[in-house]
């Protein structure tokens, strides 16, 4: 149904009916939100409560009774764990790419054990960096190999120490840095009843397995240098069974529906918790070994092992990667094709992006701790993986920005077209003094069009990250970028310094953005309601592929929602549940939850919602079509939605019901709870104003008496079916 009639005023009569209001990404105050100067919190604590308005302004323009959820906090925090949170972003990618998986039972269960093992990798290839740092680079190259610069070639003077003493001494380092990442993925606490997703026990497995499997890398690091200069029976034996701990940590999370098969879930959980210990003792006794041996080492300019050690665990993420694309692909060749979003292909795409991302940031930390330390002068530079990974890094991302020009060009004439239809419909007739109006409202219409290419452009980057993933097969070549350059173009080494640089001082600028966006996410509404919903869409799902991912705010505020929406229905009349944006989908998971008698007192109204625009595409295994009927069945169909088109996120969930477009279904309720909004609602400035009608795009628009009349509609809904 389109509503682009001029709005009119209204007031209905006073109902024991309570607008409960939860707002979207930009995380505004209560304030905001209720449209009142004071408010009061009435239930929850600072980081996501129940506010109302104090004293008469507790009543709507409609004379419902006020409330907010604000839930903004739940995700981000302190502004010290935002900054923190942003080291995080790989493993918080991975973790949401397992939530993208297709909808076919047997490539969803494949697409799950992809996206673990990739996950695992990613925290393989952590400590491999971290090691490089510690091992490669302080222990082995600053105090021995090739002195670094002052005061770094006396390291907490360990340099007159034997060697085997200064890697264990220094291998702390790659340990503390495993405590950190678990340090920093400890769930916040969470108010006492049942979770959204009873996941906290898998993340215990989770977390014993990678944390295993951590141990067993740094063990097998050290043991390989030790070996390169002669095995022993001890070190024979370390290297057996380590590498047989992390042969079990990968089959544990490789046998599909294993870890969340509720007859095996002791059985691995104690396994899990078996293998960690396991991990810890043979780190223990790994360290001492190393420590105590008093043979000679081999020399050579960097750690024996280690290059191999690092080029493996980047080769390993290409060929989950492409395993995982491959099979998502195969699932998406047979499934339903989508041109805007395809759906089913979020994982492959997401997970490219953390791969790269991850590759990206260790090999920086090993490009930059070399530099600072001056620990690669005359040998070639860093360990040739890390080199590859930095310059795939670099130019995959300069295509990618290349390539979002491109398509932001070549797609804008389809896009005008498209919205000038639009407009064209709403204001068939448009005087000379509104022309320029028309051109501003066509051009927004245009620009959240863009949205639509959006799916285009990150499966496209994310061939480019497999692409520069697959450099790291010339590695087994035993060839260098400088070598590789120089044969095929004959250019000098120096230009792949250059290049090396520049994609390192890319990724330390990618870094320097991240964190500087976590503080203004948390500090500037504005910054938070478009950059935000990304970070607020990540921390969304709870951690089912990556222990170390941001803890899950929905695991408390839906249930939350759910227990507060129980409440009220219990006190008053009926609850009116309205969500702008990422509160649409808290509210809809929030109905899924509330027990029958409640649900005959609870009316939902969506606006700017990304149920069906984002979620339905990017989530099809868990926020689909069928889980959407299942909402608006729970609330008897008590459902309207209301979209514009200049929104660039929220849209129609079942219906477009664009100027032009058949007419819907009546026997289907499905069909009448989308409503079009007229967005501008007109042109010109009406007789009593001096500025025309501004253009809301994704704005909430409460004051809006469009969304008063939808408001009215439903109370009147809730009353009719409460009898009154």
């Amino acid at each position: 149904m389109d509503d682009g009639s001029p709005p009119h005023r209204e007031r209905a009569g006073r109902h024991d009916i309570v607008e409960l209001r939860v707002h979207g990404v930009s995380g505004a105050r209560p304030e905001k939100i209720l449209g009142r100067a004071h408010v009061t919190q009435v239930a929850g604590d600072r980081s996501g409560g129940f506010h109302r308005p104090v004293g008469s302004d507790s009543t709507g323009p409609d004379g419902l009774t006020l409330e907010a959820y604000r839930w903004g906090d739940l995700p981000s925090g302190t502004v010290a764990r935002t900054r923190s949170l942003v080291f995080l972003l790989p493993f918080m990618l991975s973790n949401v790419a397992v939530w993208m998986r297709p909808t076919g039972r047997r490539s969803g269960a494949g697409v799950t054990v992809l996206c673990r093992l990739l996950a695992l990798n990613l925290t393989v290839l952590y400590v491999a960096s971290s090691a490089g740092v510690a091992l490669d680079l302080l222990a082995w190259r600053c105090l021995g190999a090739a002195p670094c610069r002052a005061p770094f070639d006396t390291v907490a003077g360990l340099d007159g120490r034997q060697v085997g003493t200064r890697l264990a001494l220094l291998a702390l380092l790659p340990i503390a840095a495993v405590a950190f990442l678990r340090l920093l993925g400890t769930r916040r606490p969470r108010p006492a009843g049942n979770p959204l997703w009873a996941v906290e026990p898998l993340v215990g497995r989770l977390r014993a397995i990678h944390v295993a499997a951590a141990f067993a890398v740094l063990d097998l690091t050290l043991l390989s240098a030790r070996a390169a200069g002669g095995q022993t029976a001890s070190t024979t034996v370390l290297l057996a069974l380590n590498a047989a701990v992390l042969l079990v940590c990968s089959g544990l999370l490789a046998i599909p529906g294993l870890l969340d098969r509720a007859a095996a879930k002791r059985m691995v959980t104690r396994a899990a918790s078996t293998v960690g210990v396991v991990a810890v003792g043979l780190s223990a006794a790994t360290l001492l070994a190393v420590a105590r041996d008093q043979r000679a080492w081999p020399t050579s300019d960097g750690l024996p092992g280690y290059a191999a050690i690092a080029n493996w665990a980047l080769l390993g993420q290409m060929t989950l990667l492409v395993a995982l694309s491959g099979l998502v692909l195969w699932h998406h060749g047979r499934a339903e094709r989508n041109n805007a979003l395809p759906r089913g292909l979020g994982a492959a795409v997401v997970a490219a992006i953390g791969v790269g991302l991850a590759g990206a940031f260790a090999a920086d930390l090993v490009y930059q701790s070399g530099d600072l330390l001056g620990g690669y002068r005359g040998d070639g530079g860093p360990p040739v993986p890390y080199q590859w990974a930095i310059l795939s890094f670099f130019l995959h991302a300069t295509a990618g920005v290349a390539l979002c020009g491109a398509l932001t060009l070549l797609s804008r004439r389809r896009r005008w077209r498209a919205a000038a239809a639009i407009t064209d419909r709403d204001f068939p007739t448009v005087t000379p003094a509104a022309a320029g109006r028309l051109r501003q409202a066509t051009e927004a219409v245009a620009r959240a069009r863009f949205a639509e290419w959006l799916g285009l452009l990150a499966v496209t980057y994310a061939a480019l990250a497999v692409i520069g993933l697959a450099s790291n097969l010339l590695r087994l070549f035993d060839l260098a970028p400088a070598q590789l350059v120089r044969r095929l173009f004959g250019l000098p080494a120096g230009a792949v310094d250059m290049g090396l640089a520049m994609g390192s001082t890319l990724v330390a600028v990618v870094v320097l953005a991240l964190l500087l966006g976590g503080v203004f996410a948390y500090r500037t509404a504005w910054f938070r309601r478009h950059v935000g919903i990304l970070w607020d869409l990540g921390t969304f799902w709870p951690r089912a592929a990556h222990p170390f991912a941001p803890p899950s705010y929905a695991d408390r505020a839906v249930p939350e929602l759910a227990d507060r929406i129980t409440q009220l229905a219990e006190r008053h009349r009926g609850v009116l549940l309205c969500g702008h944006s990422h509160g649409s989908v808290l509210l809809a998971l929030a109905v899924l939850r509330l027990p029958p008698r409640v649900r005959q007192r609870v009316a939902l109204l969506t606006y700017g919602s990304p149920l069906d625009r984002l979620y339905a595409r990017l989530f099809p295994a868990y926020l689909n079509e069928k889980v959407l009927r299942m909402v608006g069945e729970r609330v008897g169909w008590r459902w309207l939605n209301l979209w514009r088109d200049t929104d660039p996120v929220g849209g129609w969930i079942f219906a477009p019901n664009r100027p032009g477009d058949p007419p819907p279904d009546p026997a289907d309720p499905a069909a009448r709870v989308d409503r079009r909004l007229r967005d501008p609602w007109d042109l010109l400035a009406p007789p009593a104003e001096h500025h025309p009608p501004a253009v809301q795009g994704h704005h909430p628009g409460e004051s809006d008496p469009r969304f008063r009349a939808a408001v009215r509609e439903l109370a009147g809904r809730l009353l009719d079916t409460d009898g009154g």
